[in-house]
C-alpha cells in the first residue's frame, strides 16, 4: 500500500467527490510530483443534516498539498461540478479554467462572494481548447450534456492519455452546440487512450438517452394540445438549449412568453451575452401575462424539483402573482431526481387539488436526459477503445454496473473505485493502492463545518428524541420542561414524575455525592431520562443547569 501520497512517476486517480454519490464532484489527477483538480462541485442540503443548506466535499486531503496543486479545470457549469468554488476558490489559491459560458457563471458566483479579486478566472475561448499544466495538457472536447457548453477533458500525461467524460449524451439534434463528432471521437481512440474515466448516471437505462430535437417537437404538441388553456412548463435552468425550445414553441404556437424565476432570468442574460438564445423572444411582464387570453400565454417557471421557495412552488399555493386556475396545464419538462420526491409530489398534489392538469416525461416526449444511457455508453467504448475503465459520478450500483458493462464489452480492465481510493493508472497493472480519508462538510447557516460534526449530530438527535431541561435548585428540587416529547395531555403528569424521580435520586445520593455538583447533575440527568423513556419510549437529550434556591 502507498504510504507517500506524493504522485511519483506515476498516473493516479483519486475522488474526494462524486464516486458513491450523484453530485459534489471533486477528482484529481497525480503525476510528478503534481495534482491536477477536474470539477469541484456541491450538492443540496439533505434529511440527514437538518438545517442545512449544501453539501461539499472535505478537500482536506489536497488543502494539505496545496503547493502541488496546479489549477482546477471545470467540465461545464451545473452546480454539481462548480457550486463549491465560491466556498474553496479562494483558499486553494490556484487558477481555473473554464469554457466563456461556464466562465461567466462562475465570475457572477465569486462576485456575489465578493472573491472575485482574489481568483484566476482563465476563459478558453474556442473548442477544443488546450491548457498545459505541469506534466498535464488539458484539451476542451466538446459532448452534448443538458447545458451549454458540456466538454469532456482529453488529459495528456507522461504515462498515457485520460478521456474523462465530465457529463455526457450523444445528440444528433443538440439544438444548443456543436457536439464533436463520431469520427473525431474515433481519431481519438486511434491515437490511444489509457484511460476512460466515464459518467455512470445512467447506466441501466437501456434506451439512449434522446435528442433534444424530440424534445422540442414534443412540446409543441402538448402545447399545441392544450390550446385556449395557460400553459405553465418547469425545467431546469441551467438547460439552454431547453430554453431555446420553450421560445420557439412560444413563437410557434402565437404565445407571449413569461419567465418565472431569477435563475431562469440569470441563465438567460448569460446565455445571450455568450452568444446564445439570440432568437429567444421578448418576454413579457407578469402583470401583462395575466391579462392576455388564457390560450395566449406560455409560463416558464422554476420549481419542479418542488424546491419550496421557487416559482411553481408559490404558485401552487396561490402565493404568486402569477396565477394557475383549473383546468390550466403544467408541463414537468425535467426529471425527478432522486431524494426530490417528497417535495415534487407535495406540489403536484396541490395542484391536483385545484384541478390543474399536468403532464410528466412518463406520459409525453417533453424531457430527455442529460446523461447517457447504454447505447450510448456502449458507442464510446468503441469508438475510444480505452485500456482501462473508470466509472464515476453516480451510486455504487452505478459504477459497480458500468465496470461490469465496459469489461462484457471489450474493455481490458476496469477499476471500481470510491470516493478516497488512490487509484493508480500507470505504470503496471491498474488498481487500487491506497485510500485516504475522505467526508463532507456542510454549509450550517454561514459557516461551514463538517457533516459528521457535534452541532449536527446533535441537531439529528433533538430531531429524533427531542430535549428535557431540568433546572436543578441547591435543595436537590427541580423544575423540568420537555421539548419534541410525544407526550401532549401527558406532559403535565411526566413533569411531575420526573420531577419527583430527580428529586428522589437526589436524597438517596451520600453526603459526599451530594456535596459533589456533578454528581448531582448526573444522577438529575439519568432520572429525567428514564422517566422521558418511560412516557415516550424516546431517549431525549437531558441538560441540567443549577440555579440557585
Amino acid at each position: 500500500m502507498k504510504k507517500n501520497y506524493t504522485p511519483e512517476d506515476e498516473l493516479l486517480f483519486l475522488a474526494l467527490g462524486g464516486s458513491g454519490e450523484i453530485g459534489m464532484n471533486v477528482n484529481l489527477y497525480g503525476s510528478q510530483g503534481k495534482w491536477l483538480m477536474v470539477d469541484l462541485g456541491m450538492t443540496f442540503g439533505a434529511n440527514e443534516y437538518p438545517g442545512t443548506e449544501l453539501v461539499f466535499a472535505d478537500l482536506d486531503f489536497i488543502e494539505e498539498r496545496v503547493d502541488d496543486l496546479l489549477g482546477i479545470v471545470l467540465t461545464h457549469a451545473h452546480e454539481d461540478h462548480i457550486g463549491a468554488l465560491p466556498y474553496f476558490a479562494a483558499d486553494l489559491g490556484v487558477p481555473l479554467y473554464a469554457t466563456p459560458f461556464t466562465a461567466d457563471l462562475i465570475r457572477r458566483k465569486l462576485e456575489e462572494a465578493g472573491i472575485a479579486g482574489d481568483v484566476e478566472l482563465n476563459v478558453i475561448e474556442e473548442d477544443h481548447g488546450e491548457i498545459a499544466l505541469g506534466p498535464f495538457t488539458v484539451t476542451y472536447i466538446p459532448l452534448a450534456h443538458s447545458i451549454a457548453e458540456g466538454n469532456a477533458l482529453l488529459i495528456d500525461t507522461p504515462h498515457g492519455r485520460i478521456f474523462h467524460t465530465g457529463d455526457w449524451k450523444l445528440d444528433e439534434d443538440p439544438i444548443i452546440g456543436a457536439p464533436t463528432t463520431e469520427e473525431e471521437l474515433r481519431t481519438i481512440g486511434d491515437e490511444g487512450v489509457l484511460a476512460l474515466v466515464c459518467d455512470s448516471t445512467n447506466v441501466f437505462n437501456p434506451e439512449p438517452s434522446g435528442s433534444e430535437g424530440a424534445v422540442y417537437r414534443g412540446i409543441l404538441d402538448e402545447v399545441k394540445r392544450w390550446s385556449g388553456r395557460r400553459v405553465l412548463v418547469t425545467t431546469f435552468a441551467s438547460n439552454v438549449a431547453r430554453l431555446h425550445t420553450l421560445g420557439e414553441v412560444a413563437k410557434a404556437t402565437g404565445r407571449q412568453l413569461c419567465i418565472a424565476g431569477r435563475s431562469l432570468d440569470r441563465i438567460i442574460e448569460v446565455a445571450r451575452d455568450n452568444g446564445y438564445l439570440d432568437d429567444f423572444p421578448d418576454v413579457v411582464d407578469w402583470n401583462t401575462a395575466m391579462g392576455l387570453p388564457r390560450g395566449e400565454v406560455l409560463i416558464m417557471a422554476t420549481g419542479g424539483q418542488g424546491e419550496p421557495r421557487a416559482a411553481l412552488s408559490r404558485i401552487a399555493e396561490e402565493n404568486h402573482p402569477l396565477e394557475l386556475t383549473r383546468g390550466d396545464v403544467v408541463l414537468f419538462s425535467s426529471r425527478q431526481i432522486p431524494g426530490n420526491e417528497i417535495s415534487i409530489g407535495r406540489v403536484q398534489n396541490r395542484l391536483a387539488e385545484r384541478g390543474i392538469v399536468m403532464v410528466t416525461d412518463r406520459q409525453s416526449m417533453i424531457h430527455v436526459s442529460g446523461h447517457p444511457g447504454r447505447p450510448e455508453l456502449l458507442a464510446l467504448y468503441e469508438w475510444i477503445r480505452p485500456d482501462v475503465l473508470v466509472p464515476v459520478h453516480g451510486e455504487v450500483r452505478h459504477m459497480q454496473e458500468q465496470a461490469r458493462l465496459g469489461l462484457e464489452h471489450g474493455i481490458p480492465s476496469a477499476v471500481a473505485q470510491s470516493n478516497g481510493d488512490i487509484v493508480r493508472l500507470a505504470p503496471g497493472k491498474p488498481g487500487r493502492i491506497a485510500q485516504v480519508e475522505t467526508g463532507r462538510l456542510v454549509l450550517d447557516g454561514d459557516i461551514i463545518v463538517p457533516a459528521d460534526g457535534d452541532s449536527i449530530v446533535m441537531r439529528r438527535r433533538l430531531s429524533r428524541d427531542g430535549i428535557v431541561i431540568v433546572l436543578l435548585k441547591a435543595d436537590g428540587s427541580a423544575r423540568v420542561e420537555s421539548f419534541g416529547l410525544p407526550l401532549d395531555e401527558d406532559q403535565a403528569a411526566f413533569v411531575e414524575e420526573a420531577e419527583r424521580d430527580i428529586a428522589s435520586a437526589i436524597a438517596k445520593l451520600g453526603r459526599r455525592e451530594r456535596g459533589d455538583s456533578a454528581q448531582q447533575c448526573e444522577a438529575a440527568r439519568l432520572a429525567a431520562r428514564r422517566a422521558a423513556g418511560r412516557w415516550s419510549g424516546k431517549r431525549p437529550q437531558v441538560r441540567v443547569f443549577e440555579i440557585g434556591a
